[in-house]
């Protein structure tokens, strides 16, 4: 330090001096605006970068929000078609079972008549048997009682006292 100190020119400070202050406005003149507007198109490019990255969040946040919407329209729809189902399901069970029990009381109430008109039917059979029976044997008994004609004659006093009582 000492030697700079010692070795100091004014001559050479001074074209120095000078040098730099023709190159400072070689600089300024030259250099400096366009050193300038690249930094200002830099900062505006940094800044619509940042607006950009900002919209684009919030419209991020807007899709999300319609997503989310959507989707719980959609679940709502869901269960309300779900809940849909599950009444026409009950009702089809429902109307199948009164359905069922409608058609066994016709079943039954067809049985019970067919049973009753077998049973008529079988009683009539039975009847028509019985008298045809009970004329054969009435028939046997008056031949062989009717046979002579003393038993011929106490039979229709007999049926002659009855009708008279009566």
């Amino acid at each position: 330090m000492d030697k700079l100190v010692n070795d100091f020119s004014f001559g050479l400070f001074f074209w120095q001096a000078i040098i730099l202050l023709v190159l400072i406005v070689l600089l300024v003149k030259f250099a400096w605006k366009p050193i300038m507007d690249s930094i200002t198109a830099r900062e505006e490019g940094i800044s619509n970068a940042l607006a950009a990255a900002e919209a684009a969040r919030k419209e991020m946040q807007n899709l999300q929000a319609d997503n989310e919407r959507i989707l719980q329209e959609a679940r709502a729809e869901r269960d309300a078609m779900m809940k849909e189902a599950r009444e026409i399901k009950e009702k089809m069970i429902a109307d199948a079972k009164t359905e069922a029990q409608v058609q066994g009381e016709k079943m039954i109430e067809q049985a019970k008549a067919t049973i009753n008109s077998e049973k008529n039917a079988a009683m009539a059979e039975l009847k028509a048997q019985v008298s045809g029976l009970s004329l054969e044997i009435a028939e046997k008994i008056l031949k062989q009682e009717l046979s002579n004609d003393a038993a011929q004659t106490t039979l229709v006093e007999k049926m002659l006292d009855d009708v008279k009582l009566n």
